[in-house]
């Protein structure tokens, strides 16, 4: 061969040039999904399609759409915050379960008080249970480094499990036909919807949340101190900042806003606890964190986005077509979004070989002393 391939750290990061590089990330992906769909004798434009109108192309649709995107977009910004100090935090389908398990034991113990009172109640209940499932993998952390993927991942079974605990056995509803649920809360436990849709005021507290993060990442003390301690916590124990410290405040709040996005698909949709009303969205979010690039504003677009392939991986099962399609679909953005993530940190350029060079011949002499 006349050269080599040298791969090389990149020293400049032209954001719009690592913007294409993603999107041909999420293309890459569409094609291989589309080969998956061929290979099971659909035809791959037409299911996109379906998919894209079952999403977009009604009110209806639209408002499912900003529904999924609510708990989505909740999770994925507990999840940025986490994140943005290099915090592995893969927990946040546990910690929206148990976030759920703190809101409706309010609900249901507590139901006879009023909206106003019920309804931040179960707020704060929701972000506690989350802040706390949060928290008990970060002590271990920030004391004594442990691996905090490992553990958060863990502890969604545990959450995920508890659930189900709850609603096969103490909070079993006797009236429910043997269904695993609970009670249906009062309805001054239900938030407000916008008329006759089922899209509820989760979307505003979603939203609310973002700016609110956006603020305090890019224009706080404490924001520059998770920034900093995220690229090096040694830089930033030289600096005086409290790391360990840090570390118990990040994942904290990340699994409490996890908890929020529990509280409000209880509040705004189920009206009670039961098996599985998390179906995922907290392994989602993390796709979503990563295409965002941990800005909150971005998410909200991303999330919307990754709602509106939920219901159209619903929409393609009158095709034959299970809706884990949808499913398949986000695992293939997220491996080849992540494989473009090496071409967004590295280059690879082509060095030709010099022929015109001559290779240097070393002399050893001898000197006899």
């Amino acid at each position: 061969m006349n050269g080599r391939f040298k791969i090389e750290k990149r020293e400049i990061q032209n954001k719009y040039a690592l913007t294409g590089i993603r999107l041909v990330g999420i293309f890459l992906a569409l094609i291989a999904g589309g080969i998956f769909l061929a290979s099971t004798g659909h035809g791959p434009i037409l299911v996109y399609k379906a998919m894209l109108k079952g999403a977009f192309g009604s009110s209806y649709g639209i408002n499912e759409t900003i529904v999924k995107t609510i708990p989505l977009l909740l999770a994925a910004l507990g999840i940025s915050v986490a994140f943005r100090m290099k915090l592995w935090n893969i927990g946040a389908e546990g910690q929206i379960c148990v976030g759920g398990i703190a809101a409706s034991a309010v609900a249901l113990k507590f139901g006879h008080l009023p909206s106003y009172v019920l309804l931040p109640s179960m707020l704060l209940a929701g972000f506690l249970g989350g802040a706390i499932w949060g928290l008990l993998p970060a002590i271990p952390k920030a004391l004594w480094k442990t691996n905090e993927t490992i553990t958060t991942l863990m502890m969604n079974y545990i959450g995920i499990l508890w659930v189900d605990y709850l609603v096969f056995g103490p909070w079993k509803d006797p009236k429910g036909f043997n269904f695993p649920i609970t009670p249906e809360f009062s309805p001054a436990a239900f938030l407000p919807t916008f008329g006759r849709s089922r899209v509820h005021t989760g979307i505003i507290i979603a939203l609310v949340l973002a700016a609110l993060l956006y603020v305090i990442i890019n224009k706080t003390l404490w924001g520059y101190e998770i920034r900093v301690a995220g690229e090096n916590s040694e830089a930033a124990k030289y600096a005086g900042m409290n790391v360990k410290r840090n570390i118990i405040l990040a994942m904290g709040i990340s699994g409490g806003i996890a908890g929020i996005a529990g509280m409000t698909e209880l509040a705004g949709i189920t009206h009670r606890l039961q098996s599985g009303f998390s179906p995922g969205y907290g392994y989602s979010a993390i796709i979503i964190a990563w295409l965002s690039r941990l800005n909150p504003i971005a998410a909200i677009g991303v999330s919307f986005l990754f709602g509106g392939m939920l219901v159209g991986g619903y929409a393609v099962q009158t095709s034959g077509l299970p809706a884990a399609t949808a499913v398949m679909m986000q695992g293939l953005i997220l491996f080849f979004v992540l494989g473009a993530e090496f071409f967004t940190q590295h280059q690879i350029t082509w060095i030709k070989k010099n022929h015109a060079e001559k290779p240097v011949v070393r002399k050893e002499v001898e000197i006899h002393g």
